[in-house]
């Protein structure tokens, strides 16, 4: 059981802080000789596998990592490009890792974006006046919390579906947020919040 994420949303939409905390669990690596049997295309900044499956390694999969250095949408870590590197018999063999493409910062404001309209579809949906909203969805990998504060911010959570205590989390995530933020004089409402906003542990 897990957290998978946390996400505060201020009441404009906005995504003010986002915590990823877990490593995904569909990943493969495999060590290739040359010619690599996948077809690599880069879309969207990423490097992904366009056509071939073989060994948990699907279509739509990002290249994760080269030799075990980490690859940052179509370069990796240590700055070479991925797709001329991969052309390039003398690499060979080479290990690759596979997974699905991790989200970048704008998709992750987009997604917040998104939830807040949801949440506000939600609550004028309801046949009763005053409706919380969105409280739960749930998905047969994840559940998705939110608790949505007096003033507008929501506490976004994604963990396990089998994972307890996510109320008396957010809660505690809120008392956080408001002794970091509130009682901060350099501290703007409703900005987004740096890395040193520090959240319970989620492992």
């Amino acid at each position: 059981m897990a957290i998978f994420s946390v996400y505060v949303v201020n009441k404009a939409g906005g995504l003010i802080y986002q915590l990823d905390s877990y490593a995904p669990r569909a990943e493969a690596e495999k060590t290739f000789s040359y010619p690599l049997d996948l077809l690599l295309k880069l879309h969207d900044e990423r490097v992904l596998v366009a056509f071939g499956q073989r060994d948990g390694i699907r279509v739509g999969h990002a290249v994760l990592a080269i030799n075990g250095v980490d690859v940052n949408g179509k370069y990796t870590a240590d700055g070479k490009e991925v797709l001329e590197y991969l052309g390039n018999p003398a690499n060979y063999p080479v290990s690759i890792r596979f997974g699905r493409p991790r989200l970048t910062s704008n998709e992750k404001l987009m997604l917040a974006s998104m939830f807040h309209s949801l949440f506000a579809i939600g609550s004028q949906l309801s046949p009763e006046q005053g409706s919380s909203g969105i409280e739960m969805l749930e998905t047969d990998t994840f559940k998705l919390h939110c608790f949505q504060t007096l003033t507008g911010i929501k506490f976004v959570v994604l963990a396990d579906p089998r994972q307890a205590g996510i109320d008396s989390l957010l809660r505690k995530i809120y008392e956080i947020y408001s002794d970091f933020a509130l009682k901060n004089p350099f501290y703007s409402l409703e900005m987004p919040i740096s890395k040193l906003f520090k959240l319970p542990d989620t492992q």
